[in-house]
């Protein structure tokens, strides 16, 4: 399943990917209430889903995030400059199943709005 967030965010993908850190990450994010390791690439954080394994990772337009240890294979990647509307900071979240519990589901949908309010919060 797919779950989309944008904001209009006046900033470039090298920003994004300078900004966005796992340390930071409760700083965007309330359902990601602590981090408990943070390294370049990899982690350990605090989630609403229980704690888990990130990883970090540079992608063209911003940065990606996944849990590879969740068995929902969740991910969710930043990103900005990117066609069809450059100046939007999409939030692109994802797990591997077609359907899941209703719950779940909306707790993505508000691990997404959450992302949206504090890139518009923090980066303006």
């Amino acid at each position: 399943m797919e779950f989309f967030g944008e904001a209009e965010i006046p900033i470039d993908a090298q920003q994004l990917q300078a900004r966005l850190s796992i340390a930071s990450l409760p700083d965007w994010c309330a359902s990601i209430p602590a981090v408990r390791k943070a390294g370049e690439g990899r982690g350990e954080i605090e989630t609403v889903w229980g704690v888990f394994d990130v990883t970090r990772e540079p992608v063209r337009g911003g940065v990606r995030f996944s849990l590879p240890d969740c068995p929902n294979a969740f991910s969710w990647t930043v990103t900005t400059d990117l066609p069809p509307r450059e100046a939007a900071v999409v939030v692109h979240a994802t797990i591997n199943r077609r359907e899941h519990d209703p719950d779940f589901i909306e707790s993505i949908e508000t691990f997404v709005a959450e992302w949206v309010a504090g890139l518009q919060r923090g980066l303006r």
